[in-house]
C-alpha cells in the first residue's frame, strides 16, 4: 500500500509521475494483449488457406506468443524470484507445453486471454491509484499570510497555528481555521456535500480564544478546499495543512484497502496450492521412464498430456470472461463496471447508503413555494423577490431570479441601491418602495400566524424567505434541493430487488435530511455529517448489514465509497475522485440504472459460479483420465478446449441480458 506525503509538493508531483507511468504501463500491456489477438487470428486464419505457407502461420503464432506472453513472462518471473509459483506461471508452463506438441493455436489463446483479463485488472487499479492525486488537487498550493499591513504569499505546508490568513473573493480556502474578520457564503460542498453554500460570520470573542477547533461554531469555521464566496475572508488557522478536513480525507482514501472479489479469494486460495501440486506431478511424470519400462519419449508425452489437462486455462478466464461479458452488457446501459469484483459483490448487497444532494436530488435549489400574504398576490410576490435578487450574488437568487421569471413568463426589471446584510437578507429600492428580503430573523415583527407557515416549510427542508414591502410583510418564498423525479421509483424497485436497508447520509442539518427521506420513501436518514462521520456511519451499518453499497457524487463521499463493500458514483453529476475511487459508476447521471445494475450483477455472479464449477470438473476428470492412460493429449485437448468454450459461450450469455429499469 502506498500512502501519499502531504508536506513538500514536490512529493505529490513525484507521486503523480509514478501514477502516470504505471498508467502507461497498463495502457502498453493492453496493446500487447490486442496485438496477441490479431496475430492468433491471422495465424488461425491463414490455416483455412491452402497457398499460406506452415512457416508463415507459425510466425504468426510466435508473434502472438510473445505479445500475449511478454507480461505473462514478466510477472512470471517476478514470482519465482519471490518464490512464488502462481497461475500465471503454470499458464506460461501450459502455453509452452501446448507449443511443444504443436498446439500452437491453443497456447496463443491461452495467452490472449489471459493478458486481456490482466490489463483490464492492472487499468482498474491505476485509475484507484490516480484518485489519490485527484484528491490532493482539490487544496491550494499556497495562501496568502497577513503581516502586519503585507500580505505574503506561502506554501500551506508552512502555515503554523494561530497564523492569519487572506481569503479573497470566488477562490478556495487555503487551511481550516475560524473567520476573525469579514462575512461571506462559503461553498462547502466539496468537503461537506451540502446542498446550499452557508453564510459565514467572523467570531466575537477574541480569536485566541479559538485555536482549539473543537469549540469553533459552524458559522465561523471553513475548511480548507472550499469555496469562498463574494467578500474577503480574514481566517486564523487551526489546523495544519496536514491535519485538515481534506487531508484527512486523503487519508482516508489512501489508506483503505481494497476488496477482493470471493471469486478471487478462492481462486488465490486454489493457486497456492494447485500450480506447485500440478509441477511436481509433471516432474515425476516425466521421469516415469526410471521407474516403469517405457521409453523417456513416452513418459515426456504423458507429462505433457497432464499438464495440458491440467493447465488452468478455463478456471483463468471463467471469471475475466463473465466480467468482460457483464461490463460490456452494462456499459450500454450506461454503467461502468471497474473490474469484477464489484460485479460478483453488488448482487450480494441488502444494503445501500445514498449521498444526498446531487443523488437522491438534483443538486441545486429550486423555487418551490411562493405564498401571498397581506392582500398581495403571487404574482406581486414574485415580481418584488425577482426584481431585488436580480442585485443579488447570494448563491440563492440566481435561483429565485430563474426559476420566477419562469413561472411569471417574463422579464422582470432589476430593482435599485442594493443593501446587503450577510446572513440575514437584502433590502433595496423598487418602484420607489422599500422592498426587504431575508430570513425571520431579519424581522422584528413577525405574526403568530406567518411564522407558523414559514415553520412548516421549514420542516418540510425548504429554506424560507420572507418578503417585505415599505413596513408590511406581502409574502414567503421558499426554495430546496429537489429529489430527482426517478428517486421514489427507484427506491421501490430496490425494495423489490431485496434490498432491505437504505440509509441517506447527508451534510444538510437533520431537519431537511427528513423531510427529503419521507417525500422518497427511505428507511433512514442521517444528517450533519462530515466526511469522517460517513465513514463512520458506513462502518456502522457494515456491521449491522455485513456488505454495504454506498452511492454518490461529490468528492466528500470519496472516503465512504472507498470504505464500504462497493461504490457506486452518479456519473455526469459525480466528482472526478468520486469517479475514480468508486467501483461502479452510473455514466448517465440516472438513478433508475441502479436496479438494473444490480439484477446484472445477480447474473454475473451467478455465471461465475457456473464456470467454475465447469472449469474446475473438468480437471478433475482430465487428470485422472491422462495419467492413467486413459485420455491421450487428443481427448485432452478436446476436453480442456471444451471446457474453455463452453466457460466462454456461457459467460457470453450475459451480454443479452435484460432487466427492466424504473
Amino acid at each position: 500500500m502506498h500512502e501519499i506525503e502531504l508536506s513538500p509538493a514536490s512529493s505529490l508531483d513525484e507521486g503523480l509521475k509514478k501514477n502516470i507511468d504505471k498508467h502507461e504501463h497498463s495502457n502498453l500491456e493492453f496493446i500487447f494483449s490486442i496485438l496477441c489477438g490479431v496475430f492468433l487470428t491471422l495465424g488461425f486464419g491463414s490455416t483455412f488457406i491452402n497457398s499460406v505457407h506452415t512457416a508463415l502461420t507459425l510466425s504468426f503464432y510466435i508473434l502472438a506468443y510473445f505479445f500475449g506472453g511478454f507480461y505473462t513472462t514478466k510477472e512470471a518471473y517476478e514470482g519465482i524470484l519471490s518464490r512464488k509459483f502462481e497461475i500465471d506461471f503454470l499458464m506460461l508452463l501450459a502455453a509452452v507445453g501446448s507449443a511443444v506438441l504443436g498446439n500452437w493455436a491453443e497456447g496463443a489463446l491461452l495467452l490472449f486471454l489471459f493478458a486481456i483479463g490482466h490489463s483490464l485488472e492492472h487499468y482498474a487499479m491505476g485509475k484507484a491509484r490516480r484518485s489519490i492525486a485527484a484528491l490532493a488537487g482539490l487544496a491550494p498550493t499556497t495562501a496568502l499570510v497577513k503581516k502586519g499591513n503585507t500580505e505574503i504569499e506561502v506554501a500551506i505546508e508552512k502555515l503554523i497555528l494561530g497564523d492569519v490568513i487572506i481569503i479573497k473573493p470566488n477562490s478556495k480556502i487555503s487551511a481550516d481555521g475560524v473567520i476573525i474578520k469579514g462575512e461571506s457564503s462559503v461553498n462547502q460542498a466539496p468537503i461537506t456535500g451540502e446542498s446550499m453554500p452557508v453564510d459565514k460570520i467572523s467570531i466575537i470573542c477574541p480569536a485566541e480564544m479559538y485555536l482549539d477547533d473543537k469549540s469553533i461554531k459552524a458559522e465561523n469555521k471553513v475548511f480548507a478546499g472550499t469555496i469562498n464566496g463574494n467578500h474577503v475572508l480574514e481566517v486564523k488557522v487551526t489546523k495544519l495543512a496536514a491535519d485538515s478536513t481534506l487531508a484527512r480525507l486523503i487519508k482516508l482514501v489512501n489508506e483503505t484497502e481494497s476488496q477482493k472479489s470471493p471469486t478471487q479469494l478462492f481462486t488465490d486460495k486454489i493457486q497456492k496450492y494447485y500450480v506447485p501440486s500440478v509441477l511436481v506431478l509433471i516432474g515425476v511424470l516425466m521421469f516415469a521412464f526410471l521407474v516403469v519400462e517405457e521409453p523417456f519419449s513416452q513418459s515426456f508425452y504423458r507429462a505433457m498430456a497432464v499438464l495440458v489437462a491440467a493447465s488452468p486455462c478455463a478456471l483463468a478466464i471463467s471469471t475475466p470472461s463473465a466480467v468482460l461479458s457483464g461490463i460490456a452488457r452494462a456499459a450500454r446501459a450506461g454503467v461502468l463496471f471497474k473490474g469484477g469484483g464489484p460485479m460478483e459483490l453488488l448482487g450480494n448487497l441488502r444494503a445501500i447508503a445514498f449521498d444526498k444532494t446531487g443523488t437522491l436530488t438534483q443538486g441545486k435549489p429550486r423555487l418551490t413555494h411562493v405564498i401571498a400574504l397581506n392582500g398581495f398576490t403571487e404574482e406581486e410576490v414574485l415580481e418584488m423577490a425577482v426584481a431585488v435578487e436580480k442585485l443579488s450574488d447570494h448563491p440563492l437568487a440566481a435561483a429565485v431570479v430563474k426559476d420566477g421569471q419562469e413561472r411569471l413568463h417574463r422579464e422582470i426589471q432589476a430593482a435599485e441601491n442594493l443593501q446587503s446584510v450577510t446572513g440575514h437578507g437584502v433590502k433595496a429600492n423598487l418602484g420607489g418602495n422599500k422592498i426587504t428580503i431575508g430570513n425571520k430573523r431579519f424581522f422584528f415583527e413577525v405574526s403568530e400566524d406567518i411564522k407558523k407557515q414559514v415553520e412548516a416549510l421549514e420542516k418540510e427542508g425548504n429554506t424560507t424567505m420572507l418578503i417585505q414591502k415599505n413596513e408590511k410583510i406581502a409574502g414567503v418564498i421558499s426554495l430546496m434541493d429537489i429529489p430527482r423525479p426517478e428517486a421514489k421509483e427507484t427506491l421501490k424497485a430496490l425494495k423489490t430487488n431485496g434490498i432491505r436497508k437504505m440509509v441517506m447520509l447527508t451534510g444538510d442539518n437533520q431537519l431537511v435530511a427528513n423531510a427529503v427521506a419521507e417525500n422518497i420513501g427511505i428507511n433512514e436518514a442521517w444528517g450533519s455529517l462530515l466526511p469522517e462521520d460517513k465513514v463512520s456511519s458506513i462502518e456502522t451499518l457494515m456491521a449491522r448489514e455485513g456488505k454495504v453499497a454506498m452511492v454518490g457524487d461529490g468528492v466528500n463521499d470519496a472516503p465512504a465509497m472507498a470504505k464500504s463493500t462497493v461504490g457506486i458514483a452518479m456519473g455526469a453529476a459525480g466528482s472526478d475522485v468520486a469517479l475514480e475511487t468508486a467501483d461502479i459508476a452510473l455514466m448517465a447521471d440516472k438513478l433508475d440504472n441502479l436496479p438494473f445494475a444490480i439484477g446484472l450483477s445477480r447474473k454475473a455472479h451467478d455465471i461465475i459460479r457456473q464456470n467454475l464449477l465447469i472449469s474446475l470438473g473438468m480437471i478433475a476428470v482430465l487428470i485422472p483420465l491422462t495419467i492413467s492412460g486413459y485420455a491421450k493429449i487428443g481427448p485432452a485437448v478436446v476436453g480442456h478446449e471444451g471446457s474453455t468454450v463452453l466457460v466462454v459461450l456461457n459467460a457470453l450469455r450475459l451480454l443479452g441480458f435484460k432487466a427492466d429499469k424504473v
